[in-house]
């Protein structure tokens, strides 16, 4: 299909592509973005780095590096983040050797980031496309609902996940993307017809 196109024209997906979904607790970007590695061959996942502990279920390497103050103010001062930020009295980070080794090779990586170090993923001059996803709960009444059913967090640390929730939700304007999770199945359709677009988008060089 290549030899079709004319001169200067070429397809974004023929590179690597960073997918980022972000968005507020309750809005399933797990899941979601668990569904679309077991589906799509050609998607990698950036593992993020954090100095909270893991929870009983997450594995250090699959779910998150998990690090020490030290270990993360290595990587902070060695410029091995793209970006980091604080959430809840730990620090999370996305290591530059999970994303940008990836998209080298034409892989499409999709990370699991906060709103602001979506942002600052855009910013970060990587070379390569950034596509930004702000995945949501249907209605606020549910993201509250699925946030507490966690049964994780006393009522003050679950006050303080929704007060952060409020906030990042009057980031949307920023995002390139808006996807309801109002059924995991549904939500993840979404999401891989945004994947397929944006790599069929047509780019003109020069």
């Amino acid at each position: 299909m290549r030899d079709l196109l004319p001169a200067g024209v070429k397809l974004q997906g023929d590179g690597g592509i960073a997918f980022v979904i972000a968005g507020p607790s309750g809005a399933g970007k797990s899941s979601v973005i668990s569904a679309l590695l077991s589906r799509d061959p050609k998607l990698a996942f950036s593992v993020s780095a954090t100095t909270r502990p893991p929870r009983p279920d997450e594995v250090h390497g699959r779910d998150y590096y998990f690090l020490s103050e030290e270990e993360f103010d290595r990587l902070v001062a060695t410029g091995a983040l793209l970006e980091w930020t604080v959430y809840q009295g730990h620090r999370y980070g996305t290591p530059r050797s999970e994303v940008v080794d990836r998209l080298a090779r034409g892989l499409d990586v999709v990370l699991n980031v906060e709103v602001h170090g979506a942002r600052a993923i855009r910013n970060a001059g990587l070379g390569f496309p950034v596509v930004l996803i702000f995945l949501v709960p249907p209605s606020w009444e549910e993201l509250v609902r699925r946030v507490r059913g966690r049964g994780t967090e006393d009522e003050e640390a679950l006050a303080e996940r929704l007060r952060i929730a409020r906030e990042e939700l009057q980031h949307i304007p920023e995002f390139d993307y808006l996807v309801v999770n109002d059924e995991l199945g549904k939500a993840v359709a979404r999401v891989e017809a945004i994947i397929q677009a944006e790599r069929m988008r047509i780019l003109r060089c020069g």
